[in-house]
């Protein structure tokens, strides 16, 4: 009984478990998510992509549903390395977000190429080997 009493009084003291951040402001998909070769950045209104050397790019706010999947409309330029031919797909951005990780999948609506799914994790530097992010976090990613 006393270890029960001491263990209760410890969680009051320490707060709940999930104190860790989850890439969600107002149930808004905010911040940096890296993962390997993959990287997304997003605002209040947009977000950048990267995978592999393609780069995209969102129009809107990402919100989640309740069980954190997401499916929003934007464009993917997948002829981006070695020369930018800046030819921009229609494209659908999907996934799923739980704990602060997210798996993202770009469907380009016009062809059939698929890239993904990757895995991101908040607050994580996006690793991209040879092709660099274009964008940082808060350079106006709005257009």
């Amino acid at each position: 009984m006393k270890a029960v009493v001491v263990f209760v009084a410890a969680a009051a003291v320490l707060g709940p478990c999930e104190s860790r951040p989850t890439g969600l402001e107002g149930g808004v998909v905010r911040g940096t998510w890296g993962g390997e070769n993959a990287g997304l950045i997003a605002d209040d209104t947009s977000a950048h992509v990267h995978i592999g050397c393609t780069y995209g790019s969102i129009h809107q706010q990402i919100v989640p549903d309740d069980q954190g999947r997401f499916d929003v409309p934007g464009e993917q330029n997948i002829s981006a390395h070695p020369v930018d031919l800046g030819i921009l797909h229609p494209a659908r951005f999907s996934g799923r977000i739980a704990a602060g990780r997210m798996t993202l999948t770009v469907t380009l609506t016009d062809t059939t190429v698929i890239l993904g799914p990757v895995q991101l994790t908040y607050g994580k530097e996006p690793r991209m080997g040879p092709c660099p992010i274009c964008r940082q976090p808060g350079d106006g990613m709005s257009k």
